[in-house]
């Protein structure tokens, strides 16, 4: 049996990865000279890819499994930040600022990636120095995500939270095309993700699942009716949110 890395042939390879959109909308002559920087590495359940503080060593997009990004306190408290699926692209921040590893990443499962070493990407940065645009992109791409994850933290309900971080996986994080129907992903998990209860998921879950929204399996969740998902994303959302300072003021008046 071929192990994990020799299962994808030049042309497999390239197929694959033009599933990214930022791939596929980058530039032809890049595109190639990624691929021909690049090397594929098989990663076992539970290894580790880096760890927070690491030296930066290039750009990684998963082919195959799932990677885990986060980070753990002192008293080894995990902090969730996302599940990273194929076919996207991660570790661009320290290609921008040269500093270390922001992050934890380990394999959830047994995994492919694609490697492009951060020699490879100097040398071609520095021939085409209009490639850093492409970069850019990937790069306000997460931050987008992150931003709009910080404000819905502060202002939506637990339930719309939990229906737009299900829609936001289902979606291949902002990848166009088909949304996918069933997410690997434990409670425990998605808890970490959105730092809610395991309750409180559990609750918001069961109550999607009544609404014929979701069907739920054990670390599974499948995606039933992804519109009547998209309407529990939006309940409640545009309810105003009260402030402390506003409570205070009004109290005064």
């Amino acid at each position: 049996m071929p192990s994990i890395t020799e299962r994808f042939s030049s042309n497999e390879l390239a197929a694959l990865l033009a599933r990214s959109a930022w791939f596929r909308a980058s530039p032809a002559a890049m595109q190639t000279q990624l691929l021909d920087a690049g090397r594929v590495e098989a990663l076992a359940a539970g290894e580790r890819l880096f760890t927070r503080g690491d030296p930066d060593d290039g750009l990684y997009c998963v082919l195959d499994g799932l990677i885990r990004i986060g980070a753990a306190s002192a008293a080894g408290k995990e902090a969730l930040l996302a599940v990273i699926e194929p076919v996207n692209w991660f570790g661009e921040i320290a290609l921008f600022d040269a500093r270390p590893r922001t992050h934890d990443a380990y394999a959830e499962r047994d995994s492919a990636l694609f490697h492009v070493p951060r020699a490879a990407l100097a040398a071609l940065l520095e021939r085409t120095p209009a490639y850093w645009h492409a970069f850019g992109l990937l790069l306000t791409h997460k931050l987008r995500l992150a931003f709009e994850a910080i404000e819905e933290a502060a202002l939506l309900p637990a339930a719309p939270r939990v229906a737009r971080r299900l829609l936001l996986m289902a979606g291949g994080y902002g990848e166009p095309g088909a949304l996918r129907r069933v997410l690997k992903v434990p409670q425990e998990d998605l808890a970490m993700m959105l730092a809610l209860s395991r309750q409180t998921i559990n609750q918001v879950l069961k109550h999607f699942e009544t609404q014929g929204a979701l069907k739920l399996r054990y670390a599974e969740i499948e995606i039933a009716d992804a519109e009547r998902l998209r309407g529990l994303a939006e309940l409640q959302s545009d309810a105003p949110v009260v402030t402390a300072a506003a409570a205070a003021r009004a109290g005064r008046s």
